[in-house]
């Protein structure tokens, strides 16, 4: 590990216990914060992650909004009697073409928000805590010189307590320490729970698939320094996992959205465009059915240059 990351994890790492409420109502001042669950189909647990931001951090948080991203089930209206305020990702920006994509609903949570700081949580989680979101909050609200706070956590897997995280094992890690070693101390840089100043979050482009907690990272730590960056431990999380076919889809975009920030660095010279599509295979009874997947990305620009 370099010596200034070792230094970065002495100086930017924090625990979600050391943030009392008490302590994060007196820091906040007049900032103001918005919360912010990108959801598609996540009925079953939405609800209870937003009357738990709500009651628990009435006064703390000051918007709790959720993006619903073309879901099929009812998750806009449980997340709406639960008392988020709801936000079809397609409704929002009308003129500019609908996108696909994670990315593409958190990018769109940025014109609908008014917080000076912004708390993205997966929609996803089961057994959540407020601390996590306070936790994100704690080292923004403390330090002007924090832009962008990731979590991270031990990820269960079946019955162990740990074992998730696959694809930050086998593609994102690997990735950041080939190619930006100084994002190596990120724990979990492919967290779905995080934090920005809106000031620092406007002025980056966001990937509109699974690429964007890593084109985020890669993007703030050439906008604003390692040092602007932080981690905090949120101890465990529980999600639903994805299958092994699903993961292949999400890597494939991980790593599209890397080659494309190579690209724009000048880190690596690039011959050709890389293909945006992902052969898989799957048994059947008459032996092995191929499957081809699209996994292209798409990036929306800074939002300070559009014109809302």
């Amino acid at each position: 590990m370099l010596p200034e990351v070792e230094s970065w994890l002495r100086d930017r790492s924090f625990s979600a216990s050391g943030w009392s409420l008490p302590r994060l109502h007196e820091l906040k001042g007049s900032t103001t914060v918005s919360v912010v669950l990108p959801a598609r189909d996540e009925s079953a647990t939405v609800g209870e992650i937003v009357r738990v931001i709500r009651r628990e951090l009435a006064g703390l948080v000051d918007q709790v909004v959720v993006i619903d991203s073309r879901s099929t089930d009812d998750t806009a209206a449980v997340a709406a009697r639960a008392g988020a305020e709801v936000h079809a990702q397609d409704e929002i920006l009308p003129s500019l073409k609908p996108l696909d994509g994670k990315g593409e609903a958190l990018w769109k949570s940025l014109a609908v928000t008014h917080g000076d700081l912004i708390v993205f949580i997966d929609a996803d989680l089961r057994d959540f805590r407020s601390s996590f979101v306070a936790g994100l909050l704690g080292p923004l609200l403390a330090d002007p010189s924090v832009h962008y706070v990731k979590g991270h956590y031990d990820r269960p897997l079946g019955n162990a307590p740990t074992g998730g995280g696959r694809v930050t094992e086998l593609v994102a890690r690997p990735l950041l320490n080939l190619h930006w070693p100084l994002l190596s101390g990120f724990m979990q840089p492919l967290a779905g729970e995080y934090a920005g100043r809106r000031s620092v979050l406007e002025r980056v482009p966001f990937v509109t698939g699974y690429g964007v907690e890593l084109g985020l990272l890669v993007d703030l730590l050439e906008l604003s320094g390692l040092d602007a960056l932080a981690q905090v431990d949120l101890g465990s999380r529980a999600h639903s996992h994805q299958s092994t076919e699903a993961l292949g889809g999400m890597a494939a975009q991980i790593m599209l959205a890397a080659w494309s920030r190579l690209d724009r660095q000048g880190k690596a010279l690039m011959l050709e465009e890389p293909s945006v599509r992902l052969t898989q295979f799957h048994r059947s009874a008459s032996g092995h059915r191929v499957v081809d997947r699209d996994v292209s990305i798409a990036e929306r620009p800074p939002m300070i240059t559009i014109n809302r």
